[in-house]
């Protein structure tokens, strides 16, 4: 059994679903289980429509035009997600009533996306000869707390999947489960949202539970590439990567797994592999627990843009103790997460999101220490094996001299697999092109 997740942008219309299909039924031996996102942008409009709601207009039009023009050029009849549309607009004008819009109702909302995405993907897959059951994710065991928009999985999930999927696992049911990612019930029947790589969560959960051969995320590129060939036309796919080296590709902006998604997987060791659903002969990229054989000393250049470089320096820092304890705990007060940083005897210096309101952190923080804040910073990092940083440094600055690049500042990454610089964002592309070249020309 393998698990095959796609992504929103797999299943945004009629041709995208016949082509899923397609790619559903070269597998098909190989007994997959399903796992779909909302059809392209519809948990956006769904939170659109509730905006409406709150100012007292019921609006669903882009939704369901999307959904039943979809179903009219696949073949299949309305009544396929009928009573869904019904539902949500029951929900949206008892919203548009009360003028209000908590947590829990949010997450309800939202969850009709991927509910009507698996009715019409296996309803198409069905009419295709491929029998197929959709199935709210809730309905094979999955289970979480009530943290709503950002649901924590319960452990009992581990023994209740693979219970639910005894029947298709073991050959007594042939109907391929299609299964909603990014949701999930509470102890309390209460729909909730497993919060950012929902979806990803899923996919790997079920695969890690229910013991699959490995699982699979569907994309539009050949799987991991060296960077983004959007910036560097001549990135290369990277064959193999471990879970370490794939989770701090994704912290670093490159669109991988969610870093939360790896854990499942971590636990039981089952291969995730990623790959191009524009072509399926690809082998992709495969994300393991440890390389198998000699790996390249640098796996992959990604960069994240938009941050904000903070300089904390105080005489106060020396030798004190706690000192940094009490720069840690301001962070923690104003909830503001830290990506990189690097420490000194007496000062740190650190980037965190430029979005970030910062105003109440550096008050604080100018209390103690004297601040000072850049923007308009990015973050290059070179995920590799970090027991060659020196060799892999020497040939980075080298190439960074020549082009002029000036790093502000350098961070290893506790992992050994990750060194990250800071660069202005205008170098940003720049920088990486020059890595690229100069670890994989």
């Amino acid at each position: 059994m393998i698990v095959m997740k796609f992504g929103g942008s797999s299943v945004a219309n009629a041709e995208r679903i016949r082509h899923v299909a397609s790619i559903i039924k070269a597998y098909q031996k190989r007994r997959p289980v399903v796992v779909l996102s909302a059809m392209g942008d519809t948990t956006d409009h769904l939170l659109e429509a509730a905006d409406k709601a709150l100012g007292g207009v019921v609006s669903m039009e882009q939704i369901a035009s999307l959904h039943f023009e979809t179903l009219r050029e696949l073949g299949l009849p309305s009544g396929t997600i009928e009573d869904l549309i019904n539902e949500l607009t029951q929900l949206l004008t008892g919203i548009s009533m009360i003028k209000e819009l908590t947590k829990r109702t949010r997450d309800y909302l939202v969850s009709f996306g991927e509910r009507m995405s698996v009715r019409i993907a296996s309803a198409y897959l069905t009419k295709e000869g491929i029998p197929a059951l959709p199935y709210d994710a809730w309905d094979i065991g999955i289970v979480s707390d009530g943290n709503f928009m950002s649901a924590e999985l319960l452990d009992e999930v581990w023994q209740s999947i693979p219970e639910h999927l005894h029947a298709y696992a073991s050959g007594k049911d042939e109907r391929i489960p299609v299964v909603t990612g990014f949701i999930a019930k509470d102890k309390s029947g209460n729909i909730t949202t497993l919060g950012r790589g929902g979806s990803d969560l899923t996919a790997t959960i079920i695969g890690a539970a229910a013991g699959a051969e490995e699982i699979q995320t569907w994309k539009d590129v050949d799987g991991i590439m060296t960077t983004d060939p959007r910036i560097c036309p001549d990135a290369k796919p990277v064959r193999e990567v471990t879970y370490e080296e794939a989770q701090e590709l994704a912290f670093f902006g490159a669109q991988v797994l969610h870093p939360r998604s790896m854990l499942p997987c971590r636990r039981t060791a089952t291969p995730v592999r990623v790959k191009n659903s524009y072509n399926i002969e690809s082998p992709g990229s495969i994300i393991v627990e440890t390389h198998n054989g000699k790996a390249s000393p640098v796996c992959a250049i990604t960069g994240v843009k938009h941050v904000t470089l903070i300089d904390i320096a105080s005489t106060r820092m020396l030798g004190a103790v706690g000192f940094l304890a009490h720069i840690f705990n301001q962070f923690l007060k104003w909830n503001i997460s830290i990506d990189v940083i690097a420490t000194s005897e007496v000062s740190v210096s650190l980037t965190v999101n430029t979005k970030t309101d910062l105003s109440g952190l550096i008050r604080d923080l100018s209390d103690v220490a004297e601040v000072r804040t850049r923007s308009g910073k990015a973050i290059v990092s070179i995920i590799c094996d970090a027991l060659h940083s020196s060799a892999i440094l020497a040939a980075g600055f080298k190439a960074l001299s020549d082009e002029n690049i000036n790093v502000q500042m350098i961070s290893q990454g506790a992992s050994k697999v990750n060194i990250s610089m800071i660069v202005d964002d205008e170098e940003a592309d720049k920088t990486v092109r020059v890595l690229h070249k100069a670890y994989f020309a």
